[in-house]
């Protein structure tokens, strides 16, 4: 079943894209890489065996058509001087090598190229396994400052641009170095003196080649990251499109857009100018070697040192030498992206995880749900705490409301509790264990959560309700909906509980999709409730109706409830009110109202300005 994400999207003020600076490790990068590789150390070996191969007959091709050359020339001379001519059962023999030659060259070549596929994408897939399962070990804090986006990025294009360049480079590597060597011993066997002038040119193009590939490097380093930055935008915008219409700022969002385009473009056009420049460097260089071979050929074959087919045959080494140069070059391109892709991604693999399991955990088998704050203090940032000083005792299956202004820390207490944050003081206990003392999985078991903010995939109703218990039989699913007082709404739907909920699940209404998720979690029937601001998306009829239904599935069940309409939590057992941080004042509804203290003030504001 395919989960996708459809609820508001929140990002951080952006992740880490850098201004096109070089890659910070990039050798560390190369080690990494190559120790991912050794798991596929046969098939990787079985890779360079095939290209080295393939590489030593085509080498030996060039040799062969010197001879068939000889024999022609030598028979064209023979047959002017009255011999026999030409020896054309020799020149089929040559020509049956060559083909044979080229046939093998060829099937080796496709058969490392297979290999090298399949070796590529299963990196690939190991990698986005790992992403994948990374995120989900993640702290919440990772995400308040990296965007999704620049998240997809590393999943999607990084991934597939480290698989790519090395299907394109790696046996292409092994392929030229092995080429070289074999032509060079070529070479020397027709003429040492004619292979030194060739060689004497190799430096300026290594040379002229490190100046390109140091030059670029950082162009293909900030082309990742601005790419990453960009699909940020890209996925923030679209999510939000609603928004950005209605508040006119279309123009805005396409200014900001600009603006990383065109930073991605400028990296992208040096980058790719720049590698591109490796190309007829190489060639400029090769031909000056391939001029210097014909003319000291020619003085050659004219002193008969050497024969007509060794110059053909060197003449084509030096090109087959050059081909493998140039090849190189092209691979110090791809490797500027291959590792720019392969720092981001191993830089994720990297990221500081949450803590699973603990040693010896606490079983969550029998817990009743007794729930303690002892003097909790936290801040997001060690220079901001917004928490103080915050204690609290709630007994299994109380209902506890949590009210008070905005920003006075309802919703992060609540963070606490599920452990989507470790608290920076005090300790949070269920049952008299601390928290930290589960898994951290286990310790979600006992929640189940309705936020003000919905959830849903795409996929049917019944589904995206069952996603609360996924081993829940339609009849659970069906119950959970009525609880929930959405069954009504649910049968009025084209295909009822079958009915498709799109990627946005725009085709319900925001109300209804609260009803659902209001469904899902009673579907999961967890141990404790904590619902933030659960039905402020619905109308007061509904939220009535919602608010009896939860009544009834909350029973021998402790609740938290964050609400800002006072008048829903008025049968509350405890009121937590919370200002700046801290509990100012608790109680039921009526005891705080007689107190005549702060939770008055807030529920005498709610009902002037709902007068009003």
């Amino acid at each position: 079943m395919e989960r996708r994400h459809n609820g508001p999207r929140r990002h951080g003020p952006g992740g880490p894209m850098g201004t096109g600076e070089r890659a910070k490790d990039f050798k560390g990068t190369l080690r990494k890489l190559l120790q991912r590789l050794a798991q596929y150390k046969w098939s990787l070996i079985a890779v360079i065996a095939l290209s080295v191969g393939s590489a030593l007959f085509s080498i030996i091709g060039p040799k062969k058509m010197g001879e068939i050359t000889t024999v022609i020339f030598s028979g064209l001379l023979s047959r002017l001087q009255g011999g026999e001519g030409v020896d054309y059962a020799r020149i089929g023999t040559l020509l049956l090598w060559l083909l044979g030659l080229y046939v093998l060259s060829a099937a080796l070549n496709f058969a490392q190229h297979v290999m090298m596929t399949g070796v590529s994408q299963k990196l690939s897939y190991s990698l986005r396994k790992q992403l994948a399962a990374k995120v989900h070990r993640l702290p919440m804090s990772y995400f308040d400052h990296v965007t999704y986006g620049d998240v997809l990025s590393r999943v999607t294009n990084d991934v597939d641009t480290l698989g790519q360049s090395l299907n394109q480079s790696l046996s292409q590597i092994v392929s030229s170095v092995t080429t070289a060597v074999g032509v060079l011993v070529m070479m020397l066997s027709i003429s040492w003196q004619m292979t030194l002038v060739t060689l004497c040119i190799l430096p300026l193009s290594a040379v002229l080649m490190g100046l390109v590939v140091k030059k670029s490097q950082k162009y293909f380093v900030g082309q990742q990251k601005y790419l990453g930055e960009a699909n940020g935008q890209v996925e923030e915008i679209y999510s939000g499109h609603v928004v950005v219409k209605a508040f006119n700022a279309q123009d805005d969002a396409a200014r900001e857009f600009d603006r990383t385009n065109a930073m991605l473009y400028r990296s992208a056009w040096k980058s790719q100018f720049l590698s591109g420049m490796m190309h007829p460097i190489t060639n400029l260089i090769g031909n000056l070697g391939y001029v210097a071979a014909v003319v000291l050929g020619s003085g050659y074959a004219a002193s008969g040192a050497i024969t007509v087919g060794d110059i053909q045959s060197f003449i084509q080494y030096v090109r087959s030498f050059n081909q493998p140069i140039s090849q190189v070059a092209q691979i110090a391109n791809i490797l500027q992206s291959t590792m720019a892709a392969g720092e981001r991604v191993f830089e994720f693999l990297e990221e500081s995880e949450e803590e699973q399991t603990v040693p010896n955990p606490v079983a969550i088998d029998g817990i009743r749900g007794e729930v303690a704050f002892e003097h909790v203090r936290f801040g997001y940032t060690p220079e901001r705490t917004i928490i103080h000083d915050f204690s609290a005792t709630v007994k299994p299956g109380q209902k506890i409301a949590i009210v008070g202004p905005t920003g006075a820390g309802k919703t992060t207490m609540v963070k606490l509790l599920m452990r989507f944050y470790d608290v920076t003081g005090g300790r949070i206990l269920i049952d008299g264990h601390d928290i930290r003392d589960f898994d951290r999985n286990q310790l979600r078991l006992l929640f189940g959560m309705v936020l003000q903010d919905t959830w849903l995939f795409g996929g049917t109703i019944a589904e995206n309700i069952r996603y609360g218990r996924l081993d829940a039989t339609d009849d659970e699913v069906m119950a959970a909906a009525k609880a929930a007082h959405a069954h009504h709404f649910i049968k009025t739907q084209a295909g009822g509980y079958q009915m498709e909920i799109n990627e946005e699940s725009s085709n319900i209404s925001q109300g209804q999709k609260q009803l659902l998720t209001i469904a899902r979690a009673i579907l999961a029937d967890p141990k404790i409730m904590i619902l933030d601001e659960a039905t402020s998306s619905v109308d007061t009829r509904t939220e009535a109706r919602i608010q009896k239904g939860m009544d009834e599935s909350m029973k021998g069940r402790t609740s938290f409830v964050i609400a800002h309409r006072l008048s829903t939590i008025r049968n509350a057992d405890l009121i937590l009110v919370m200002k700046d941080g801290d509990i100012v004042e608790q109680g039921t509804h009526e005891e705080l109202l007689a107190r005549g203290g702060f939770y008055k003030e807030l529920y005498q504001a709610q009902f002037e300005n709902a007068a009003a």
